[in-house]
């Protein structure tokens, strides 16, 4: 069952609906970590506009994303080969 919550990003506040105590929790660490991130690039650039800050925020975290994005796949295929390989040693085996 659906669950209102409010989150506040850049002195604004969002009305959201959470699915779970789990899906709050992602939700509020995530607002946490972009608040952290304008304040940031507000004491960095303190002549910037909040559109401007924001941007700046969206592009680091799209870039965090595509990076772990990167790993994810890396490690997938590290996974495939692992398999292959102990599917063939097992074969071997018999």
């Amino acid at each position: 069952m659906a669950q209102s919550i409010s989150v506040v990003i850049a002195d604004r506040s969002y009305p959201l609906q959470v699915k779970s105590p789990e899906h709050e929790e992602m939700i509020r660490k995530a607002v946490d970590d972009i608040n952290r991130r304008v304040k940031f690039y507000l004491d960095k650039y303190p002549t910037k506009g909040m559109i401007e800050v924001l941007s700046l925020v969206a592009l680091n975290v799209g870039i965090v994303n595509s990076g772990l994005q990167k790993q994810l796949e890396n490690a997938l295929e590290e996974e495939g080969a692992l398999l292959k390989e102990l599917e063939a040693y097992l074969d071997n085996m018999e």
